[in-house]
């Protein structure tokens, strides 16, 4: 594994963690929450933002105008079975969302979410390191590598993680920020 494919593996890694992120309610109207929300259109899984124009009014209301009105029920089900807690209100040609203010509780709960979602990043990073660290050990024990080389590499490596972890910390941050302002 070279170096570069580390770096590009940890860079993935770290928009993946903020994708995660963007998928956790703040208690503002923002589309991405319901990224992972899926749709069974005519037998196939299929996200709501193929289905419909989903935006954003203000700050507390997220509307959904189906491409088809026929999957507006669909579309309807399919928020009200999700983790988004939303509870959909349909008038027949569109669905809203109403964002509820977040209690002090649930904003404690969407931390420790947020704090999952970066360990899990984290871990990712550290798992690409170790798979580069172990790929230098290899080229070094069969002599494709000096010593000095292989160390310097893994120096380079370590220095690649911490700065993906720091960044991941650096989102988290700013995420709790956002859940923790009211």
């Amino acid at each position: 594994m070279k170096l570069s494919d580390a770096e590009s593996n940890m860079k993935k890694a770290v928009e993946s963690t903020q994708r995660s992120f963007n998928t956790i309610r703040t208690g503002r109207a923002n589309a991405s929450l319901l990224d992972k929300v899926i749709v069974e259109y005519y037998g196939s899984p299929t996200p709501i933002k193929s289905l419909a124009n989903i935006s954003t009014p203000d700050a507390t209301t997220i509307t959904i105008q189906p491409f088809d009105r026929s999957s507006l029920n669909l579309i309807e089900k399919a928020i009200s079975l999700s983790d988004v807690g939303l509870t959909p209100n349909n008038d027949g040609s569109m669905i809203r969302l109403n964002i509820p203010p977040l209690t002090s509780d649930r904003r404690k709960e969407l931390v420790k979410i947020a704090a999952k979602y970066a360990e899990e990043g984290k871990v990712s990073i550290r798992n690409i390191r170790r798979d580069a660290v172990d790929s230098i050990r290899k080229q070094e024990k069969n002599s494709e590598l000096p010593k000095d080389e292989a160390r310097d590499l893994q120096e380079s490596v370590q220095k690649l993680t911490d700065k993906y972890i720091a960044r991941v910390d650096e989102l988290l941050a700013e995420k709790e920020k956002d859940i923790t302002t009211v």
